[in-house]
């Protein structure tokens, strides 16, 4: 299937289609679609938002050609069938992070600027996830114009929560048989075949610390656990108060907030919990402030200052060395820890997340029996949340080594290879797949242009344009493959 005049048509489609690829991007950009459990019902089990964007999913799925259909809210797919009912299948997400702080353009909408589009998730994952439609597209209009069926059924699987728990595909899996072959493009190229483990984790100080009569109203830092916080306050007031404002330095600022109070304001370089070099934890910059001077402003407030101990020991070093977990194998490399949420509740009591991406050297069991132990020495309670085991797929599978030939055809990289992350996607839930672009390390992309969970999300259109045509020439040679 896959020769020079394929690939010819391949590059003619995605010159023709680019503006309508970008349209839909923007429809997609234009929902910010959260996580919201408090708003779930049913056929809304990810909040209205996260619906919304399902839909309209579907709706550009059903415009291309496809047959699109949504499962009782959780999750959605759209096929192209086949002459076989052995599926090829695709999996991306449209729900996002929340935007956080920092951005300079509107989050919910597409930037374009100087061959690059900005927006809360034209990279994670809506823009990926649109690329992935249209791929589907390109044989769509093959099959009618031929009359001749792909081998296999070609199915984009439209995920709805992958941003949380992944539960939208944990459902797939209950009610529907796995594809023979699924690759998801919310990553990087090459190809990623492994991910470490990933643990998620919450503190919680054992009685109020916080509150009008304490040094610390209240204390407020990052959106979710899984991104690096760029920004982090802290409300104080009293003795605290004067000590802050005297010494506030670069990236810390402070302001008069009334009634004798200041809110101090932490700025880091946010990012992705699972790629921390660059990165500065505005979190851990504020304590660090707050504990200056071996934290004597905060005498009186004894168990506030332990709880501030804690943070700044979590907030530490990405490595988990500060508390004793860091380690490391030969497949998947180092241990990183991200404390990555605080916020004080209504009662007075503060909370801090942590999130673990580990190798096959260390257990989650032993992730929880450290943090367990750290409740115990500095006060509080720990909550294990999520805990996922290290996924890894063999780099030689031909499935694998279809994907990276069209990858190293494309980018002119001959001895580009499958690699490992720390991050989490959907491809850890299949039997058989992987994690496949569109992001592109090896471009060199301007100051301006955030990462994914970061302000300014932006990725270049060339790269997504590349994207495309490896999706498509990838397609192509997957249908050549035994996959029964």
């Amino acid at each position: 299937m896959v020769d020079e005049t394929f690939k010819a048509q391949v590059d003619a489609y995605v010159d023709e289609v680019w503006e309508d690829v970008v349209a839909d991007i923007e429809t997609l950009v234009r929902i910010p679609s959260v996580e919201d459990l408090s708003a779930a019902r049913p056929g809304m089990p990810w909040g209205p938002a996260c619906h919304d964007a399902l839909v309209a999913a579907l709706g550009i799925a059903q415009r291309l050609g496809l047959d699109a259909h949504e499962c009782e809210g959780y999750i959605g797919y759209a096929d192209l069938p086949g002459a076989s009912e052995t599926q090829v299948a695709t999996i991306a997400h449209t729900d996002v992070v929340p935007e956080g702080l920092g951005w300079t353009v509107d989050p919910y909408d597409v930037t374009r600027r100087d061959g690059y589009l900005l927006g809360r998730g034209v990279l994670d994952d809506k823009g990926p996830f649109v690329l992935s439609l249209y791929a589907a597209h390109f044989f769509a209009r093959m099959v009618e114009r031929t009359g001749k069926p792909l081998p296999y059924t070609l199915r984009c699987l439209v995920g709805n929560d992958e941003e949380t728990t992944m539960a939208d595909l944990d459902w797939y899996l209950e009610h529907y048989d796995a594809p023979a072959f699924c690759f998801s493009p919310d990553a990087d190229f090459p190809l990623i075949c492994g991910e470490k483990g990933i643990f998620h984790g919450l503190f919680t100080t054992a009685a109020p610390v916080a509150g009008a009569a304490a040094p610390v109203v209240e204390l407020d830092g990052g959106t979710v656990a899984n991104a690096i916080p760029g920004l982090a306050t802290a409300l104080v007031a009293g003795e605290a108060a004067d000590f802050l404002l005297s010494r506030c330095t670069k990236g810390i600022e402070s302001e008069d907030a009334g009634d004798g109070r200041v809110r101090v304001t932490a700025h880091g370089i946010g990012g992705h919990a699972a790629f921390p070099q660059g990165t500065d934890n505005a979190i851990g910059k504020l304590v660090r402030l707050m504990l200056a001077d071996d934290g004597a402003h905060m005498a009186g407030a004894p168990a506030l200052a332990t709880f501030l101990r804690l943070v700044e020991r979590l907030t530490r070093s990405s490595d988990g060395s500060a508390i004793g977990i860091d380690t490391t194998d030969e497949v998947f490399g180092a241990l990183t820890l991200n404390a990555g949420v605080v916020r004080t509740l209504e009662d007075g009591r503060c909370t801090i997340t942590v999130d673990v991406r580990f190798p096959t050297s260390i257990t989650a069991d032993e992730v929880v029996a450290t943090f367990e132990r750290l409740a115990e020495e500095y006060g509080c309670t720990f909550e294990a949340g999520i805990a996922k085991e290290p996924f890894y797929m063999d780099p030689s599978l031909p499935e694998i080594q279809a994907l990276l030939d069209t990858y190293r055809e494309y980018a002119g990289r001959p001895d580009a290879e499958a690699f490992v992350i720390g991050g989490g996607t959907y491809a850890r839930k299949f039997p058989r797949a992987c994690a496949f672009g569109p992001h592109d390390p090896s471009v060199v992309d301007p100051a301006w242009v955030g990462i994914e969970h970061g302000p300014d999300e932006g990725v270049s259109e060339e790269v997504l344009r590349r994207g495309l045509k490896v999706y498509i020439v990838s397609i192509a040679r997957l249908m050549e493959l035994d996959l029964a």
